[in-house]
């Protein structure tokens, strides 16, 4: 075997290894990366953060790309309840989520609060960039036991 067969050949594992590992779009990876930081007292306007990178439990962890909303200060991520991830977490579980660079550990909580209030936002901030995407998602009261909405919050110490 050749060197440039034997470079081409590390190239393409190293290649296919990354797929399997990393997130990509809907597809889930292991690995979350980012800085990791401290969780802040306030968060920052995540306004301008359309994804955020959610690490949930299990064996082994997945990691997902996930779309994020702020309401009133407070952090929560919205998904559907079948999905692999929402059910990893249940009612509550810790998590990792890397936003801009920074990982942070918290708390997942699953929330029934404030919903017609926490989806009109997430639809309000994604229907300019992804408008066919909001306009198929169902109304609050079409989607029923659906989805699932969790609060991010740092872990009681």
């Amino acid at each position: 075997m050749t060197l440039r067969n034997k470079l081409l050949s590390a190239f393409l594992v190293l290649a296919v290894l990354f797929v399997f590992v990393a997130p990509i779009g809907p597809v889930p990876g292991f690995f979350i990366g980012g800085k990791e930081t401290p969780v802040p007292n306030e968060w920052p306007d995540t306004s301008g953060a359309n994804e955020i990178l959610l690490k949930v439990p299990g064996t082994p962890a997945r990691v997902v790309v996930i779309w994020l909303i702020q309401v009133e200060g407070t952090i929560y991520v919205v998904g559907n309840a079948d999905s692999g991830w929402v059910q990893r977490i249940g009612d509550q579980g810790l998590v990792s989520m890397r936003l801009e660079g920074n990982t942070y550990a918290l708390q997942a909580n699953r929330t029934a609060e404030n919903l017609a209030d926490i989806v009109t936002a997430y639809k309000d901030k994604y229907r300019p960039n992804y408008p066919d995407i909001v306009a198929g998602l169902p109304s609050l009261e079409e989607a029923k036991d659906g989805f699932a909405v969790f609060r991010l919050s740092a872990p009681a110490s």
